[in-house]
């Protein structure tokens, strides 16, 4: 055996035996959560109340444990297998990324998932929606058509726009990259499709957005997205490019417009779904949990800086507007 893989050998031996040997001295179960990114304190709490109206409580009758890659996705699969050799009860993989590095690392440990950007079957965490038949269920979203729908909605504010940038991981974001595709041409819209998969390519991507006469901005749902969202709506706003993405935190960040599932309702049924398996209840029995309650919601704060006016008729239909 070469030296540098005996090594590795050895370091994952060790990390493992202690791992293990805490995991046999609790005296609870115990939820490892996953993530791209440190949990927002917000869905964390959430995902804890959907918890306890299970009946279980953080501390009393149940352990969560929560690691993150920083904002790095090639640790995530080096988390997950330490979630797995420490024996977590049940696995919450807090996105696309952190599902895929989880389910790479075990076949049997239960993982409920909160993915807003993947299609399970298609992707192969489960057989189907209605009876998963692995070890992995959850809430996914799966409609790709959504960033049309953000699309259409842009079109009423700026009647006259022409040419949107689009923002988002293009492996992970696939689909939404084609579905705004197809809208868009529809709408006869020019779209420039910029990568973004780290903090500094927004920055860059926004840049070239500008240069490339872009009049605004669809944000793609990711982790990073998420995380960002204050300095993103600000990077916007200072060269004038109304942002507009999925997730309600980020219009309160400071975001023009969003249009998009509740992010904290999915965490909280997250939460009931692990609490189901701590009770006995099978991942490959539980169906998988889709969204069924699109948010319009539009920050006239910002609307207002950006010299925008908002069309009574789409103000109506929000949901939410913050001024």
């Amino acid at each position: 055996m070469r030296r540098r893989a005996f090594l590795g050998t050895l370091a994952g031996s060790l990390l493992a035996a202690p791992l293990a040997a805490e995991a046999q001295a609790r005296k609870v179960p115990w939820v490892g959560v996953l993530g791209a990114t440190p949990s927002d304190p917000v869905l964390a709490q959430v995902f804890s109340k959907g918890l306890g109206d299970a009946g279980y409580v953080d501390g009393r009758n149940v352990s969560i444990e929560h690691r993150h890659a920083g904002g790095q996705p090639d640790r995530l699969p080096g988390l997950a297998l330490e979630l797995v050799r420490a024996r977590a009860d049940v696995i919450f993989a807090r996105g696309a990324g952190a599902l895929s590095a989880t389910r790479n690392a075990t076949s049997t440990i239960p993982i409920v998932a909160v993915d807003l950007e993947s299609d399970p079957v298609a992707k192969g965490f489960v057989k189907n929606l209605a009876r998963p038949g692995g070890n992995v269920t959850g809430v996914f979203l799966d409609l790709p058509e959504l960033s049309g729908k953000q699309l259409q909605q842009l079109r009423e504010v700026i009647p006259n726009v022409s040419q949107v940038a689009i923002l988002g991981d293009s492996v992970l974001n696939a689909p939404q990259f084609l579905a705004t595709d197809v809208a868009a041409k529809t709408l006869g819209i020019e779209l420039q499709r910029l990568d973004v998969r780290a903090s500094a390519d927004v920055e860059r991507g926004l840049e070239t957005a500008k240069r490339g006469g872009a009049t605004a901005v669809i944000l793609l749902s990711s982790p990073l997205v998420f995380r960002d969202r204050a300095a993103i709506s600000s990077m916007a706003a200072t060269r004038h490019l109304p942002p507009v993405s999925m997730f309600v935190e980020f219009a309160e960040a400071g975001g023009l417009m969003v249009y998009g599932p509740s992010l904290r309702e999915a965490f909280r049924r997250c939460g009931g779904y692990v609490g189901k398996i701590l009770q006995g209840a099978r991942p490959a029995d539980l169906p998988v949990d889709r969204p069924d309650k699109f948010d319009l919601v539009i920050n006239l704060k910002t609307a207002k800086a950006l010299g925008l006016t908002i069309p009574p008729s789409l103000l109506q239909r929000a949901d939410q507007v913050i001024e």
